[in-house]
């Protein structure tokens, strides 16, 4: 495999919308899908009011990467060989000494499920997007609140968490001003999204014109995207996409067979009968990843067209697209921002005089380190005999490295480079630094790993 990756060298070019194209002001979307979670809890299932009250301080606890344990409501984070680095109780940190009694320092139990990106399992959860965390927050306090009524060996509140996320998320949610989530957002969508720098579209306008054929796929339903579409790229955002695909429920859409999920049209934001083939570009709705890429040959006149395609949810995107479909992935990472402290927050960029007097209490950005949890991609392990600490890549680092070809912190980030741009891809015979961009993280570098030369 070649060192190097161009988007120069792709017929098509691919993207998810959520925290993709779509960046979200992460403060107040987690509240939100926080509230939207907690009410329903307590409204629809008889969970302590307490959960309703959170505190600012209370974020910290969200980490991408963590994995919840769900009968015994335990969070990990793991290493890469699956032995736990660090782990809590509900939201209480256990230490050294818990862990080892725990889990020992042996791989943890469902690691080689869950390192085989198992979809879905009743024995744990893996938070890998920012959609996801604020629903750790919550389970973490459940378990905090059930143990303050009886403490307890084994719990049995995820089905409740389920039915909360069907609730605020179903695809009629949107249209019957359901839940919380879609009518707030609706409301007031610029407390909520970021509109599109006009440098990334200026970027997808020249991906257009080169010649590339440009996809949105994305798990949202029709009429949810057409508001963050509207809102970030315009009321004529169709025409820079040559297919759109919406409710793509991934990563069903790559592992699945045509049989499994057909296509469907769309009027009117309603799903339409299953269609047997996909004939044309348009608007669809579900769909896989098998017709699809028979669509693109049609279009590109390759028996094999090169596609990349761009998201951040390691499981529904990254892992998805490169295992099943063999494409090119681009895995959005902010954390990858914050470890090398490339954007200031809005609060640090204000003149001190600004700042308020409660700036200490204001909640943590969910890609902003973790105090309970470290660093994303590398913590430490004590040594056996003489006790030093040992530095080890976390098993969220391995899969960056593993399933996606460059990692970048935001679309923008390489929005003014040249098409032909030639990137350092990851591959099994570099170092673990080789494919992020514009620079590794710190806390790589500082493990020892070197940056590659070209």
């Amino acid at each position: 495999m070649a060192r190097s990756f161009s988007l120069a060298d792709c017929e098509v070019i691919g993207f998810d919308l959520d925290h993709t194209l779509c960046r979200y002001n992460l403060v107040e979307t987690a509240r939100l899908i926080y509230e939207s979670f907690a009410q329903y809890m307590v409204t629809q299932k008889g969970y302590d009011k307490e959960l309703l009250n959170v505190s600012p301080e209370s974020w910290d606890f969200c980490c991408k990467g963590l994995v919840l344990d769900m009968e015994d409501g335990n969070f990990l984070k793991l290493a890469e060989d699956g032995t736990v680095l660090r782990a809590s109780h509900g939201t209480k940190h256990m230490s050294s000494e818990d862990i080892l009694e725990t889990y020992g320092r042996k791989e943890w139990r469902h690691f080689k499920t869950m390192s085989g990106m198992v979809s879905r399992s009743a024995k744990y959860y893996a938070y890998d997007n920012y959609f996801d965390l604020p629903g750790a927050l919550l389970c973490a306090r459940i378990v905090d609140i059930l143990n303050q009524r009886s403490p307890r060996q084994k719990y049995d509140f995820w089905k409740d968490v389920i039915a909360a996320i069907q609730y605020n998320y179903k695809t009629s949610a949107f249209k019957e001003n359901c839940g919380t989530y879609f009518p707030e957002v609706k409301r007031n969508p610029e407390k909520y999204i970021q509109c599109c720098p006009e440098l990334v579209k200026k970027w997808l306008r020249r991906l257009k014109d080169s010649g590339k054929i440009l996809l949105l796929i994305t798990s949202s339903h029709s009429d949810y995207c057409r508001l963050l579409c509207e809102h970030i790229l315009g009321n004529d955002f169709a025409e820079l996409f040559d297919i759109v695909i919406t409710n793509a429920l991934k990563p069903g859409f790559f592992s699945q067979t045509p049989n499994q999920r057909p296509f469907r049209t769309l009027e009117n934001d309603e799903e339409q009968e299953a269609i047997l083939s996909l004939d044309k570009p348009g608007w669809y709705s579900q769909g896989n990843a098998t017709q699809l890429y028979e669509l693109l040959k049609k279009m590109t006149g390759k028996l094999e067209p090169k596609i990349v395609y761009f998201g951040d949810s390691m499981h529904s995107d990254i892992f998805s697209a490169n295992h099943y479909s063999n494409w090119e992935t681009v895995l959005i990472l902010e954390e990858l921002r914050e470890d090398q402290a490339m954007v200031r927050t809005k609060m640090e960029s204000e003149p001190l005089e600004k700042k308020g007097k409660y700036e200490r209490h204001h909640p943590k950005p969910l890609h902003s380190v973790s105090k309970q949890w470290g660093s994303f991609f590398v913590d430490t392990i004590s040594g056996a005999e003489d006790k030093k600490e040992i530095l080890v890549n976390t098993w969220s680092c391995k899969c960056v490295k593993t399933y996606s070809t460059i990692t970048i912190p935001s679309i923008e980030a390489i929005a003014d480079l040249p098409l032909n741009y030639r990137f350092t891809r990851f591959s099994s015979d570099s170092c673990i630094t080789a494919g992020y961009y514009p620079k590794p993280p710190r806390s790589l570098l500082s493990s020892g790993e070197q940056v590659p030369t070209k």
